[in-house]
């Protein structure tokens, strides 16, 4: 005899957030910076588009991947006579922490729509979780700059809190368990990469990728805004195809947009489909 539970019906309980590129920092700059800054201190010269690549992963999982970036990883045996250790690894981790500290809080202004949208989402009954790239040392710096823009969550789950991070289930799971929330089909997870993304759906819920604010375009709101409206639509539509390429239920040019989307999934829930 098999046990099978019924699927699930009701309402959504809960909002899961990214932070840089989704609610806050509008083009995701300030790590991009940082990554840059840090391999300079080793003689290695890093390009925005490369130090971009593997965002939204664990900023040391992030490292890992910039050096084993062929290119990147030429530039490193070139200056250092050999290939990129787990020391080199934890030293570089150890040159970016600091720096990300120093420039986060400058990086908390929330993007467009967001302040609407989380006050939305907890009008309708919604928790307010988020997950982040950031480790907790950078996440503490954040929080009160981000507060101080009056922009708030019920928990953040930080990269080391679980462990493993993206593109993993781990810190989505990690945070319904804070919320005491579940099953999954009731949270909506938004990001703006694709880890973040694959990580969403890995957990079993509804998931939207970001375009216009996050990673993927990669612009300040005033460079953003000032584009011309066909290179800004030209921007958007390579964004939007590398997001929904990840596979979420959704992609929103920015978290302003959700509230419509909270509605149709409630729709399918009630309707008997899941994430």
């Amino acid at each position: 005899m098999t046990g099978q539970a019924a699927r699930y019906t009701g309402p959504l309980k809960a909002l899961i957030v990214d932070w840089a590129g989704t609610i806050v920092d509008h083009g995701s700059l300030a790590p991009v910076q940082v990554f840059i800054d840090a391999f300079a201190r080793f003689g290695v010269a890093l390009t925005a588009t490369e130090a971009r690549r593997p965002m939204g992963l664990p900023k040391r999982d992030h490292i890992e991947a910039l050096l084993a970036d062929v290119a990147v990883a030429r530039r490193w045996q070139a200056v250092h006579g050999r290939p990129a250790s787990a020391a080199d690894i934890d030293r570089l981790y150890d040159a970016f922490l600091p720096l990300q500290v120093a420039v986060v809080g400058a990086s908390a202004v929330p993007v467009p729509g967001a302040l609407g949208a989380l006050a939305a989402a907890r009008t309708r009954g919604l928790k307010i979780g988020s997950t982040t790239g950031y480790s907790r040392e950078v996440v503490e710096a954040l929080l009160p700059a981000a507060a101080a823009h009056g922009l708030t969550v019920d928990t953040v789950v930080a990269a080391g809190d679980t462990p493993v991070g993206r593109p993993s289930p781990l810190m989505n799971w990690q945070a319904m368990i804070d919320l005491a929330v579940w099953p999954a089909a009731a949270c909506v997870v938004v990001d703006d990469t694709v880890p973040g993304i694959t990580a969403g759906l890995a957990a079993g819920a509804w998931t939207v990728g970001v375009a216009a604010t996050g990673n993927a375009i990669g612009l300040s709101e005033a460079d953003y805004s000032a584009l011309d409206p066909d290179a800004r639509a030209a921007r958007l539509a390579l964004a939007t195809a590398e997001l929904t390429a990840a596979g979420p239920h959704a992609v929103v040019g920015g978290i302003g947009e959700l509230e419509p989307l909270l509605d149709a999934f409630e729709a399918l829930l009630a309707a008997g489909k899941a994430p």
